[in-house]
Order: C-alpha cells, then structure tokens, then sequence
C-alpha cells in the first residue's frame, strides 16, 4: 500500500472531527466572544464576597484546626501578577502502575501580567517513588505572557521504571505480560503565538530517549518487535495549532479545546527510525450551575502513526498521553499500538458548597488495532468515581483521587494534582 493511501485510510476518522471542530469552534466564538479572560477571576472573588458562598481550602481548615490566625488578604493581593499559588500534598498511596508509592504532589500557579487579560500560568512538579523501585520526575509547565499574546509549553521528564508490558494490540490479555525496565529522558518545549482571539500556533522540538532496556520473562514481546535493541530516540520538529478558550487549566469551566500536533521524527537529528505521528484532542466542558459547582466535562484523545517503524515505548498507548492519565481503570501501558483512539465522559459536582469537597463520576473508552493491521475492531471501557479535595481555592487546585474499574478485571487508585482533564 502506498503511503498516501495508508494515510488516507487511517485519517479518515479524523475529517468526521474537523467538521465537528469548525462547528464547535464557531459556537464557542460567537457564544462567548463576550466573556473575557477574566472569568476565573470574577468567579473567584464572587465566591469571597458571599456570605452564602465563602469558599474554603485544606488550608483554611487546617488554621481552623489549630487555631492559627492569619491575617486576610484582599483579591487584589490574591490575584496580582507575580504571586505563587502553591498546592503542596505528599502522600502515600497505591496504583496500578506503580503499586505502593510516595509522592510528593506539588503545583505553582501564577499570573504572569494582570489577571484581567493574562490566563493562570501553572507549572507541575509531582516526583514519585514506588516499592517497585520506580523513580519518576516530571516537570510540566503551561506559561502565558502578558495579553495571553504567547504561550510557552514544558515537559521535562526522568524516569527510571521497571514495568509491565503487555505487547501490542486490544486483544492481550491481562495475564500475557512481560516485565521490563529502563531509563526515559523526556525533553519537550514548544512556543505558540496568538493568531486570532483563543487560536495559537507554533512550533517546538520533542526528544524522547529510552536507554538501559531489559525484558525478563519468556514471551519476549520487546524483543521481538525490536530485535533486542537496547535503546531506542525518537528526535522530531512539532507544530501545532490549538485553540484554547479555558483561563485556568486547574479546574476549566465552560470552556472548549482543541489541538493538532505534527510530529516529524528525524534520523537527521538523532531519530532511531524516520516516522511521523499525528495527534488530535478535543475538550469541551458545560457549567451547569455554580453554586454549587456542576460541570460536564468530555475529552477525546487520539495519536496515528505512519512512516518507519515507531520505537516501541514511543507507540501510542493507554496512560501516556501528556499528563498520563488517559485510561483510568487501566494499568498504564495497557493498551499499546500503532494508533490509538481514546474519548472520556465525566461529571463534576460540589459536595459541600464552600467547595472543600466534590466528586465525578467518569466512563472512558478506547481502541488501538492489532500490529500490524490498522484496524480498530476492539474497544475497551473503563468507568469510576471520584472525590476532589480542594488545596488551594485562589488557583482552583484539587486533589484528584479517583478509583476505576476497566474491563478484563482491571481495577485501581488513581492520583492527580488538578483535573484530571
């Protein structure tokens, strides 16, 4: 098959999406032109102001507790540019992945320049470590200017991870598992201009290396789509086009996203193989009510390859999108393939209405064909729920924790600083 028929028969899931994106997008412009980027900011302060609806925190609870007076500041204290909102949350806890683990979950949010025109820029820092030996250090950073005029992306990442793989395709089965380890280095920075109101485009560099790889047990997955390569780079040039309509990535409101990544990997600049990876996301959320707090929240992530062969731990796969956490109910790497097609329901709501305490309900559910074939003849679904912990109500931070049933008899915790999308 030639490669533009090849590209034809595997995108042509996606024209279906461009005419959903041009509809959703001229919706979203001519309904909420009008709402200005200070949305989250109004919000917030009118939270303070109400008697009926003061909000609360861990660490307003916390000072409850020990009696610790503080001194209250003004939302024009709160909110000027330059301060640091910080959630901080170490815990012990369990997930599928990473079995008994020590975290230590950490987010900064900020304003670059006045929060009446600038969207809250928000930097992640969430090292982990694991009974299982694991060690996993990710920086991740979202960075608006002054006027949203830029916005600069960071995913920085180090991991040294002894795992599960379960080879490729939707038909394996939980039991068919092999256990690897290796070392991965994750440098990604991209810088986007704005275009036109919420639409950005730009450019960037992602290099993914993964060295010291070792597969134990007698199925040999790895090894057999790799010949027993001990390291694998997957060196490419992005661009992008998003449009982006949230004004706080923590906790998004009434707001739509959408983004489109072309990936060109190189050998030129350190590529293993020459291959090219397409990536298509959609966010939408609708604001019930406010007060309390109800939001409906969908999610659609989807990566197609083509071109040479993709090194195997760059393959799309369950729970490693950007923030790893497609796939709740499942174990990450689940699911591995050439192409994956993922899409996530999920329902928001206050349980108390100062906001301390919520909750969600969420379904997923996901598709990756069978190597080599393209075909995607298998969806696998995953349900659960949810309760929200508010640490930090300035920036709108919650503590995810979230337990999730997938099909197979797969089940377990998962863990996230902020929404989980």
């Amino acid at each position: 098959m030639d490669r533009s028929k090849e590209w034809f028969i595997k995108y042509k899931f996606i024209n279906s999406w461009i005419v959903y994106l041009l509809t959703i997008l001229f919706y979203t412009t001519t309904h909420s032109f009008a709402q200005t980027s200070n949305v989250y900011v109004k919000d917030s302060a009118k939270h303070r102001d109400s008697s009926r609806y003061v909000q609360k925190d861990v660490m307003d609870e916390i000072t409850k507790v020990i009696k610790l007076k503080t001194k209250p500041e003004s939302d024009s204290v709160n909110l000027k540019p330059g301060k640091i909102f910080t959630s901080i949350f170490p815990a012990v806890g369990y997930s599928l992945s990473n079995g008994v683990t020590f975290i230590l979950a950490t987010n900064f949010s900020f304003y670059t320049d006045n929060p009446n025109n600038t969207n809250l820029s928000v930097i992640s820092l969430n090292p982990l470590y694991s009974l299982k030996q694991q060690t996993i250090i990710p920086l991740i950073s979202s960075i608006w200017l002054a006027n949203n005029k830029i916005n600069l992306l960071g995913d920085y990442r180090f991991y040294q991870y002894p795992s599960l793989t379960y080879g490729l395709g939707g038909k394996r089965l939980l039991s068919q598992s092999d256990s690897v380890d290796y070392s991965y280095i994750k440098i990604s920075q991209e810088a986007l201009y704005s275009i036109w109101h919420n639409l950005y485009g730009g450019i960037g560099y992602n290099w993914d290396y993964h060295y010291n790889i070792k597969e134990f047990d007698n199925r040999r997955q790895y090894e057999r789509y790799t010949q027993g390569a001990t390291e694998s780079s997957s060196s490419g040039l992005v661009a992008r086009l998003k449009y982006d309509s949230r004004t706080n990535i923590n906790n998004p409101k009434d707001a739509f996203y959408a983004d489109f990544i072309y990936r060109d990997n190189l050998t030129a600049i350190g590529s293993t193989t020459n291959w090219q990876e397409i990536s298509v996301e959609f966010r939408k959320y609708i604001q019930l009510s406010k007060y309390p707090n109800n939001v409906l929240a969908f999610w659609s992530w989807n990566e197609f390859t083509s071109g040479g062969k993709v090194p195997y731990f760059d393959l799309p796969s369950t729970g490693w999108d950007e923030y790893s956490n497609t796939g709740r109910g499942f174990i990450q790497g689940r699911f591995t393939g050439t192409d994956i097609v993922y899409l996530e329901g999920e329902y928001r709501f206050d349980i108390l209405r100062d906001g301390l305490l919520g909750g969600v309900v969420f379904c997923n559910a996901e598709s990756v064909p069978d190597y080599p074939s393209h075909d995607l003849d298998v969806i696998h679904v995953g349900k659960g729920i949810g309760l929200r912990i508010k640490l930090n109500k300035y920036s709108d931070t919650n503590l995810c924790i979230d337990y999730g049933w997938g099909d197979g008899g797969s089940r377990g915790f998962f863990f996230n600083v902020g929404e989980v999308f």
